[in-house]
């Protein structure tokens, strides 16, 4: 089955290029989102198996901020991709132990590899925590 992918990006033209490439390397695009809380909302009603999502959004709340509700609200996993890779960027986002970190202008090779690497590592989490109960 299909990996579904939400996408929160506030560049309309970007969240299109995202969700093309997306599409193209196989993926099920089951959301896009250019606000911290539109993403939020999205996250529980269609329940991505994995969320791409930008650091600066519009609206309130940042994407740092968003991957913070979604991991403790739904435990899914986030990948940042963004523009920005300053220090205090990436130590706000560190925090939130995304499962990847792809930066801008990205390539569609760093979106498959890395979704892929996420899924992976998200699986094997979920079967450790199996494993305790």
């Amino acid at each position: 089955s299909k990996v579904n992918v939400l996408v929160v990006e506030d560049e309309s033209i970007v969240s299109k290029d995202i969700q093309h490439s997306l599409k193209k390397l196989g993926y099920n695009v089951v959301g896009a989102s250019a606000t911290g809380e539109k993403a939020i909302e999205l996250a529980g009603s269609e329940q991505p198996d994995i969320v791409l999502m930008d650091i600066m959004l519009k609206g309130d709340m940042n994407g740092i901020e968003a991957a913070e509700v979604i991991k403790s609200k739904y435990s899914i996993p986030v990948i940042f991709l963004t523009a920005y890779a300053d220090e205090s960027t990436l130590s706000k986002a560190k925090i939130t132990q995304p499962y990847g970190y792809i930066l801008k202008p990205f390539k569609e090779i760093d979106l498959h590899t890395t979704i892929e690497m996420a899924i992976y590592k998200h699986g094997k989490e979920l079967e450790v925590v199996k494993e305790r109960e």
